[in-house]
């Protein structure tokens, strides 16, 4: 086995590890592998003879490509999307999810806590997750966010407050997000505007990967009638549509002929639509978690 081969099969055996750890910083799957494969391409690049632990190493090298991530969030540009001009999807694979994404998902500390981790800053989110949850030294955060160890400590602390204080959210009622996407398939199968519209939010957010956009954008529409009468457009597809676990959530799955072409992810207040992702990118329908739903 030469270097290259080794590092390779060494990365790969924190792979998982650094996953749960960008997953936990960004609370996004698509997001949290971008970091790793970014922590991969750091360390073809360096002289593993200088690197003696290995694991603590790409562990700073993940978290501070999530540090990088959770602060660009605030600057992200959005262009409308009746602007952009959208082209068909390509091909999805026939892919019933990934195995991996579940376990991981699964595993996580837990829809509550990524509420909350949410509301925290980029700084300290990164010292309350990487101290509390995966034990690391205040000594190696600090060098992270260029502060000093008790900075660091301080930080935890005030984010271990703000979680502590947090009221859990109710337990997701699958049951009633199943009753309005149902609603909403039978009014997009039907062509009915109106009772599309009664299942949205007045204030919904729809975004569409398939548009093209410099990178970093994102196509996004706003508010109900403009929402429903673009998801009229879609009416004809519909009858290859079918309700599915995405990303947690019930949404729809695209699987014309039994292959998975595309997905609808959705976000609820109460018995209303307040957002939909529309995802048909490859590379990012391959990571999202998708479940058959019975029914």
């Amino acid at each position: 086995m030469n270097e290259a081969d080794w590092l390779a099969a060494r990365f790969e055996e924190q792979r998982s590890h650094l996953r749960a750890v960008a997953y936990r910083m960004l609370g996004s799957l698509a997001e949290a592998d971008d970091a790793v494969q970014n922590s991969w391409l750091r360390l073809s690049r360096a002289d593993a003879a200088e690197v003696g632990n290995l694991a603590g190493w790409l562990t700073t090298v993940v978290a501070r490509e999530c540090l990088k991530m959770l602060r660009s969030r605030r600057h992200r540009r959005e262009a409308p999307l009746a602007e952009v001009a959208a082209e068909p999807p390509a091909a999805g694979d026939d892919t019933a999810g990934d195995p991996e994404a579940a376990a991981l998902l699964a595993d996580s500390v837990g829809p509550a806590l990524m509420v909350v981790l949410d509301t925290l800053g980029p700084a300290e989110r990164l010292a309350f997750v990487l101290h509390d949850i995966f034990a690391v030294p205040f000594d190696d955060i600090a060098p992270i966010l260029d502060r000093s160890p008790v900075a660091a400590r301080q930080l935890a602390s005030r984010a271990r407050r703000r979680v502590q204080g947090a009221t859990p959210p109710r337990q997701v009622d699958l049951a009633r997000q199943r009753r309005v996407v149902d609603a909403f398939l039978t009014a997009l199968r039907e062509g009915d505007f109106e009772q599309l519209v009664a299942v949205l939010d007045p204030d919904v957010v729809l975004r569409d990967d398939s548009a093209q956009l410099p990178p970093g954008a994102a196509a996004i529409m706003r508010g109900g009638r403009d929402v429903g009468a673009y998801a009229l457009n879609f009416s004809r597809s519909a009858q290859f549509v079918e309700p599915a676990l995405v990303d947690g959530a019930v949404g729809l799955a695209i699987v014309p002929q039994g292959r998975l072409f595309g997905a609808l992810g959705f976000a609820f207040a109460g018995d209303k639509i307040t957002e939909i992702d529309m995802i048909s990118d490859p590379e990012r329908l391959r990571r999202v978690d998708l479940a058959a739903l019975g029914g």
